[in-house]
């Protein structure tokens, strides 16, 4: 699911805040072993505006998503950037999310579509699904055990905001712990194939 979520104005001036902090060469943890050049948002002062975030999304969640979707009392939210010499792209991956919010923030580029594969555990787990393009402004959502990866970026400079949504209720369930697993219903889609999980790659 995708939807307008930010106007432009807004998309600007939270560019301008991060800018600011590349800016400051102050020190930046790495939001995840994934992305080596993002910032947490809750390490610079913005964990207020994340938590206000995620509470007029909880209903999204809900009806979306029933059990991941319900009941978040945590979050992970950070911004992730692409451009030639850093990050350009991100191999097949599942989040430690519930459900993720991906929200892009601009700012001129070229490529780096969203490919979406099969959620984890499904027979379809490493069949393509969709290609998501990002569009200022627009927010895509999905399970964070739905497969998913970004293509290379061709030329300019990306930024998105990601926030991963947790709920310790859905974590504690068996939905959670003890989840299914199918065999897979056919050989993977080359998209689909992680070169740092899948022992078949290549």
């Amino acid at each position: 699911l995708s939807f307008p979520m930010f106007t432009e104005e807004f998309c600007d001036t939270l560019v301008d805040e991060l800018m600011g902090f590349y800016a400051s060469k102050l020190p930046a943890r790495r939001p995840n072993s994934m992305n080596a050049y993002g910032i947490i948002l809750n390490d610079i002062g913005l964990e207020p505006l994340m938590d206000e975030l995620q509470e007029a999304l909880q209903p999204l969640g809900d009806a979306l998503f029933p059990g991941p979707g319900s009941a978040w009392d945590g979050h992970h939210c950070f911004v992730v950037r692409y451009r030639a010499g850093e990050d350009l792209g991100l191999d097949m991956h599942v989040d430690d999310s519930d459900v993720t919010f991906n929200i892009c923030l601009g700012l001129e580029f070229t490529a780096a579509g969203l490919q979406f594969c099969g959620r984890m555990g499904a027979p379809d787990h490493r069949k393509h699904s969709y290609t998501y393009h990002h569009v200022k402004g627009s927010c895509v959502c999905h399970l964070g055990r739905k497969r998913h990866g970004a293509d290379d970026i061709a030329s300019g400079e990306r930024l998105n905001l990601i926030i991963w949504n947790h709920s310790s209720t859905y974590r504690s369930s068996n939905a959670y712990t003890k989840p299914a697993y199918q065999a897979e219903t056919g050989p993977p889609d080359p998209v689909c194939l992680s070169y740092t999980h899948d022992r078949d790659f290549g």
